[in-house]
């Protein structure tokens, strides 16, 4: 992350949306709370019916690293003392 910044934090977001007919610009505050880390980003809050709802967007490192802690890697050493 840049700035020395390991987490981002917000209690709400802004959202901006171009429609795809008229071309029109529209920003809407949500109250979704916004997490972000080196791993990617996590957006929380509730459904309708008021049950906590959260989505996970993982980071290309994140996946890679989920991939090799479940033995699904690469077969190699990470240190080769040839």
């Amino acid at each position: 992350m840049s700035d020395g910044l390991t987490i981002i934090e917000a209690d709400s977001i802004t959202v901006e949306v171009v429609d795809k007919q008229s071309g029109r610009t529209f920003r809407r505050n949500l109250p979704v709370k916004y997490i972000e880390t080196d791993n990617g980003v996590i957006l929380a809050g509730e459904t309708l019916a008021g049950a906590p709802c959260e989505i996970a967007l993982l980071s290309d490192a994140a996946v890679a690293r989920m991939i090799d802690v479940t033995g699904r890697g690469p077969d190699s050493h990470r240190c080769d003392n040839d």
